[in-house]
């Protein structure tokens, strides 16, 4: 057999996914059959959904099989793409410091004075600079640099391409977002570009519509019905992680190095191909 080791590593990958995702299945099927939702404190989770699925053309409900890479699917869809946004962002902060130090001043003017030095959820729509970053980040650095390929249902045209019937089309999402006729300096790293005013100093957010919902300039959520479900949550976490970790650290090269390597790597996500190292210490105070 060809690949007989990536193979074997493949089946033991199965395996303990299996043996990690089946146990709590299984719980939670027990829950639902003895309708224990208050007596174990628990509530309606997603496997219960799945639970009481039922595929109406082949009259079934999921099998084992169906279930665990759903569930697997749902969780590396939530985490791996957020915590890769994240090191993203986090990495060019450090590379760039002036972007560190203006979204530390933000910070400080919407969280002040408190005690307990943290960015809570409702401050973060007080903060345009941070979701100009978080943009920014998603525009550069796309976690799924291709999207979910979909199939035309009759013939069609597309700007003078012919595109039969079945036929395959897939989304280029790194490439829309680097599109030169779209982006001035596409590959510049520059939140200013989601702000109404690049030149000035000051954060008000230019309106953006990342849901596709008006016009296309980036994607890294995908568009139209089959947007991610949950990309509203995910633009929530990338804020508030971010802002928390800023806020509460002060992030610099390490001596060893002089400045960032962003080259890429493709995995399940597109990471970075030499992961972020740096030189981390707690604020003793906020920057004013």
């Amino acid at each position: 057999m060809l690949f007989r080791k990536r193979w074997q590593e493949l089946s033991q990958l199965r395996k303990f996914q299996n043996d990690l995702m089946v146990e709590l299945i299984q719980s939670r099927k027990k829950v639902i059959e003895n309708n224990n939702y208050d007596d174990d404190g628990c509530f309606v989770c997603y496997v219960d959904t799945l639970l009481n699925l039922k595929l109406p053309e082949e009259k079934r409900k999921l099998d084992e099989g169906e279930l665990v890479a759903l569930c697997s699917e749902f969780l590396t869809a939530g985490t791996d793409t957020t915590s890769t946004t994240i090191e993203w962002v986090m990495a060019n902060l450090v590379k760039h410091k002036h972007m560190q130090q203006r979204l530390v001043e933000e910070i400080e003017d919407v969280v002040g004075d408190k005690e307990e030095k943290k960015v809570r959820e409702e401050d973060l729509e007080k903060l345009p600079y941070l979701k100009a970053l978080i943009l920014e980040g998603l525009r550069r650095h796309p976690p799924s640099h291709y999207a979910i390929p979909h199939a035309v249902t009759e013939d069609v045209i597309l700007n003078g391409y012919f595109v039969p019937k079945n036929g395959t089309v897939n989304f280029m999402v790194a490439d829309i977002g680097l599109d030169p006729t779209v982006w001035k300096d596409p590959m510049v790293f520059k939140p200013e570009r989601f702000l109404r005013d690049e030149t000035s100093s000051s954060n008000i957010l230019e309106a953006y519509d990342i849901s596709g919902k008006k016009e296309i300039k980036m994607m890294p959520f995908g568009a139209g019905r089959r947007i991610c479900p949950a990309y509203k949550l995910a633009m929530l976490h990338l804020e508030y992680f971010v802002a928390n970790l800023v806020l509460n650290f002060e992030w610099k090269t390490l001596l060893s190095t002089e400045n960032v390597d962003l080259s890429e790597k493709q995995e399940f996500t597109m990471v970075m191909k030499h992961p972020l190292q740096a030189q981390i210490s707690q604020r003793s105070k906020i920057v004013t």
